[in-house]
């Protein structure tokens, strides 16, 4: 009787790691349908895969809004989503209907830190320019002002966001002999400051005083175009932009103006918006803009370890108990 009770029905949006699927599949009583390609699902698929199912395991690039929720009907109780973000999410629908939310936040910082840090170095040291030269035969000989850039060493490095993996970030650069941090926020963060002996500050004079500004935080309201033409004119003429949280919290176009016109010396993107960008998007042809496909968290054992967070926050939702990570609304 008790494994008939709980029998649940549940959506996969996509082929996940071998890992998580394995925990939805060998859990008695749930039965997955799953949208089995690395290509997202397409919108009609999504619509009819998740109507009458109890649990939908999604990830950042579904849309899950009004239409989503209308088409799944009040059977939906639990939506997973494998991302730590989650403004792919209507929220204020999703909470109007008593769904609950299973997210993946902590499992992914060390490896979106590791990331930010190695897209940061590529861009101020030009490594992406610097082999396609090797490739292009444009290497003639060891010249003293060729391929110069911009070293971390005695700098000031702004960050906005402070965050779990803000933090991670700077914990990674301090080591690089950086000589202040500065942080922007929503709110001060005195205690977790301390470690890296971090200023807040506004993030115009944050914009105004580092030499390198890496963006970690959330999509909000608040946080979105937060990079914007004044931004960009405030910066330093040699300062180097690094956005690893969401497409969105940059004004592109302003983006681009800054670094044509040379307000900025260089950007490094591993989000952008819309994603994928077209392959004629007037970004991709500038030589000191470094733009990476949303990799992030792209480590075997990262995505493995989001794969079985996302599926057991889905399983527990649906036997109404406590989720590993809940979203809580």
């Amino acid at each position: 009787m008790r494994a008939a009770r709980w029998a649940m029905e549940v959506f996969v949006t996509r082929r996940i790691p071998a890992a998580g699927l394995r925990a939805l599949s060998e859990a008695g009583g749930c039965t997955v349908r799953q949208w089995d390609s690395d290509e997202p699902v397409p919108r009609a698929e999504l619509l009819a895969g998740v109507a009458g199912k109890q649990g939908l395991l999604c990830l950042l690039s579904d849309r899950i809004d009004k239409e989503v929720l209308d088409a799944a009907g009040s059977s939906l109780k639990v939506i997973s989503t494998m991302s730590v973000g989650f403004d792919h999410l209507a929220l204020h629908e999703i909470k109007k209907r008593g769904i609950r939310i299973g997210y993946t936040p902590d499992v992914l910082t060390d490896a979106t830190a590791e990331l930010s840090v190695a897209l940061l170095l590529a861009t101020c040291r030009r490594l992406p320019e610097s082999v396609e030269e090797v490739k292009n035969g444009g290497w003639t000989t060891w010249k003293p002002l060729w391929m110069c850039g911009y070293g971390l060493s005695d700098s000031i490095v702004g960050i906005i966001g402070l965050g779990r993996i803000g933090q991670a970030v700077a914990r990674r650069l301090k080591p690089f002999g950086v000589k202040k941090f500065l942080y922007a926020g929503s709110r001060p963060k005195p205690e977790i400051a301390a470690e890296f002996e971090a200023e807040f500050v506004p993030v115009t004079r944050l914009a105004e005083e580092s030499d390198f500004i890496v963006v970690t935080c959330t999509l909000t309201p608040e946080t979105e175009g937060v990079c914007n033409k004044d931004f960009f004119c405030r910066m330093k003429k040699n300062s180097v932009f690094i956005n690893t949280s969401r497409g969105a919290v940059v004004n592109q176009e302003d983006l681009y103006n800054a670094l044509v016109n040379g307000q900025i010396a260089a950007a490094g993107l591993d989000v952008t918006t819309p994603e994928p960008l077209p392959a004629d998007h007037p970004l991709l042809s500038l030589k000191n803009c470094v733009i990476l496909p949303h990799i992030g968290s792209a480590t075997y054992a990262t995505r493995n370890t989001m794969s079985v967070l996302a599926a057991n926050n889905l399983l527990a939702g649906l036997k109404g108990e406590p989720m590993p990570s809940e979203l809580l609304l």
